[in-house]
């Protein structure tokens, strides 16, 4: 993915400033990142500046087991790892921030909790309006209101979301998904679906972009309202609210006896992360399975509730698909 200056780029043709703040480890969210750019990318009248963050030290993927869970402390106390110097001075003006991100252990990835902490983030996205873009298995309203509380802190304005996630059975994901995390293999267990965000979802997200696109031509970013609205760009599911919030609990208390016993990769932490990942096999074998079962059986009487959990949950975006055919 190109990395254009917007200093450099500045002259009389371009008329708007794309910062797009990036980190994938799996290169998934890449792709979408890509898909979205296109329509920016090929015109000439939008500079957009790409900046790949680089943690120190790096996140290899595929996960081994013992990297995977000792990431889980910092990750749930969303305590950020150093980054190698950004290549932004902190005097660029964008008109437009997109924060596209990973959710590790319902809360944003460490990569981008540790730009949104960063000493010039704060001048960078002061009073800018903010597209966030996700990719992930499927419970990712946790880690989004995370996200909503670092935007506020650096004066930042939420203007949309879009959440593309893994299209399989929840029950299936569970075991697809941390398969392909410590193997890099999609496709581990042939009668289960591929892991990961469909293929159709990914090359479709290039609506994102012709939308964005041409709203910066007629200056609706500096407006409240949404710009991808009517692209079906989030898509609710407020069943797993429960087992969201039922885990985030958990991963914290968890998160904080990990963190006090010694830092990343110390020795110290080995035993605890023994018994942690035992209690992590339990409660996806138990809790999430119970949960859906127990909200299957009182959905008659949820109905109201679990319709106004999903709207709000949906916001700024929406899950409406009125002008899906517009762009797509």
């Amino acid at each position: 993915m190109s990395i254009d200056n917007p200093i450099e780029t500045s002259h009389a043709g371009v008329v708007k400033h794309v910062l797009v703040v990036s980190y994938s480890q799996s290169g998934q969210l890449s792709r979408v990142v890509e898909r979205i750019l296109t329509p920016l990318h090929a015109d000439s009248r939008i500079a957009v500046h790409v900046e790949t963050l680089q943690p120190k030290p790096t996140f290899a993927f595929p996960w081994t087991l013992r990297r995977f869970l000792d990431a889980f402390p910092e990750s749930a106390l969303q305590i950020p790892p150093a980054l190698e110097p950004l290549s932004l001075s902190g005097e660029e003006d964008f008109d437009l921030i997109i924060l596209p991100y990973q959710v590790w252990f319902l809360a944003p990835s460490q990569p981008i909790v540790a730009f949104m902490r960063h000493p010039l983030t704060r001048r960078l996205l002061a009073g800018k309006p903010v597209v966030t873009v996700i990719a992930c298995r499927n419970m990712w309203l946790m880690a989004q209101e995370k996200m909503k509380r670092l935007i506020d802190a650096a004066g930042a304005r939420l203007i949309d979301n879009v959440a593309l996630t893994d299209n399989a059975h929840t029950l299936a994901t569970l075991i697809t998904t941390p398969l392909w995390v410590l193997t890099g293999n999609r496709q581990v267990v042939g009668c289960l679906p591929p892991a990961g965000v469909d293929e159709h979802d990914i090359q479709h997200a290039i609506r994102f972009g012709h939308a964005l696109r041409e709203a910066l031509h007629e200056d609706r970013e500096r407006q409240a309202a949404p710009l991808l609205s009517g692209l079906c760009a989030v898509n609710v599911n407020p069943q797993l609210l429960v087992s969201e919030k039922a885990a985030t609990r958990s991963f914290f208390i968890w998160g904080k006896l990990l963190h006090a016993a010694g830092r990343p990769g110390s020795a110290q932490r080995v035993p605890l992360l023994a018994i942690y990942s035992l209690f992590l096999v339990a409660m996806v074998a138990t809790v999430v399975p119970l949960s859906l079962a127990l909200q299957a059986v009182l959905r008659p009487l949820l109905v109201r509730r679990l319709s106004t959990l999903k709207q709000s949950f949906e916001q700024p975006s929406g899950s409406a698909s009125d002008r899906m055919s517009r762009y797509d």
